[in-house]
């Protein structure tokens, strides 16, 4: 199965492409300190993967940037304005975000769901438009999920769930999409379905996209650019060519490897050693 060619998303051009930005940045939870004095800049009109170890604030960071979380000190900036003092509808219609866990509720169809992600688009005045079908649809197709329009959220796999939440996100049609973990609960096949459908949001379409991804082969062969984080802070960022190599490997996530180029793509390819420390050691 392959996903279809995506054609109804329309293009992000370079004028509309959203600016993301964090300065100065302090996140923290429950007083426990996460990210300290980060400053980040994602590149518009790019594919951005955010890597790392567990616990390194790879996640929190994007909750931040989609303003999920408050800032203890710093800002984050869309377009140049603190995004802290943006409406909501402002931010959705220029920023989408597929969380890591999603709740639907109770009864709801996987159509319903999927509309919801028009809502930015909608007011007392302007109703459900041929746009928005058109929109829907388009969603629905590039996920392979059109034919679990009917059927309820609740009754889905993991997978099928997953899949159902991304085309959720792609009907918002906004120029900057954040994904947290977006390959969760996919099969082998569908996250290259998946992560090939957001490099075609991306090249084609001029969407600027960034996404946490656990898989370092799967960063190297899609990212435009790669942030490497560890301990709460940025440790490099730039293209997997120039910053993948094994001693960045090793700072980052304590292994021994060797660096090759990937068969396919030409992009960095890891192959790991044995790692230098046990579970009891770490």
């Amino acid at each position: 199965m392959s996903i279809p060619p995506v054609t109804n998303f329309g293009t992000a051009t370079a004028a509309g492409t959203s600016q993301l930005a964090a300065h100065d940045l302090d996140l923290a939870y429950d007083h426990r300190q996460v990210i300290t004095d980060l400053d980040v800049e994602i590149a518009p009109g790019k594919f951005t993967v955010i890597v790392g170890p567990n616990a390194c604030g790879k996640s929190t960071l994007l909750r931040a940037l989609a303003r999920l979380m408050t800032p203890a000190k710093g800002s984050v900036l869309l377009d140049g304005g603190n995004i802290a003092k943006l409406k909501t509808k402002q931010i959705a219609k220029r920023l989408g975000l597929l969380p890591q866990t999603s709740i639907a509720p109770d009864g709801i169809t996987v159509g319903e769901l999927v509309a919801r992600g028009r809502h930015p688009h909608q007011s007392f005045l302007k109703q459900w438009t041929d746009q928005d079908e058109t929109a829907v649809l388009s969603a629905l197709r590039a996920t392979n999920t059109e034919e679990l329009s009917a059927r309820q959220v609740d009754e889905l796999s993991g997978g099928q769930r997953q899949r159902v939440w991304v085309a959720m996100v792609l009907a918002q049609e906004t120029p900057l999409m954040l994904l947290d973990e977006p390959t969760t609960f996919l099969d082998l096949a569908f996250q290259i379905e998946l992560l090939d459908l957001f490099a075609q949001l991306n090249h084609e379409h001029g969407h600027t996209l960034v996404a946490v991804l656990h898989d370092l082969n799967q960063a190297c062969r899609y990212a435009d650019e790669i942030i490497a984080m560890k301990n709460g802070g940025i440790v490099a960022q730039g293209a997997p060519a120039e910053i993948i190599t094994t001693e960045l490997v090793q700072q980052v996530f304590g292994i021994d490897c060797s660096v090759i180029d990937d068969p396919v793509t030409g992009a960095p390819m890891i192959v790991p050693g044995k790692p230098k420390k046990t579970f009891a050691d770490r």
